[in-house]
């Protein structure tokens, strides 16, 4: 059983997707009624990362790295719960067009960031082996 190995990679990834975030976080600040753009671009980005990922690696990478790289890296770079409070903050303080857009944005940007990681991902031409 990997368990264990696969636990520190999600601790590991978990470091360095929070670190990540935090970066571009105090990169981008916004308050509570302004559009919240670092938390868009980073759950984009993260949709497009794992999209093209799983199409790439997932087929052939062992538990421990998927385990790191998915729930560890990017689990811990986005974050559902950061939309979440954004969009009822903006609601909250009456922003209901820009809470709108933002919902609009988050649907349709980080589905099509998916959507083009795994189209991608699946595109790319595969390495050959050392072996060869």
């Amino acid at each position: 059983m990997t368990l264990g190995r696969e636990l520190a990679a999600v601790l590991v990834g978990g470091v360095v997707g929070t670190g990540l975030r935090l970066a571009i976080d105090a990169a981008v600040p916004h308050s509570d009624t302004s559009f919240p753009l670092s938390t868009l671009v980073i759950n984009s980005v993260g949709a497009f990362l794992l999209g093209a990922l799983v199409a790439r690696l997932w087929a052939t990478a062992p538990s421990w790295l998927k385990a790191g790289l998915g729930a560890g890296l990017l689990g811990s770079f986005t974050t559902f719960s950061a939309f979440a409070v954004s969009l009822v903050s903006l609601t909250a303080s009456g922003e209901w067009m820009t809470a709108l857009g933002y919902l609009g944005l988050t649907l349709v940007l980080g589905l099509g960031a998916a959507w083009l990681g795994l189209s991608l991902g699946r595109s790319a031409p595969v390495a050959p082996d050392a072996d060869e």
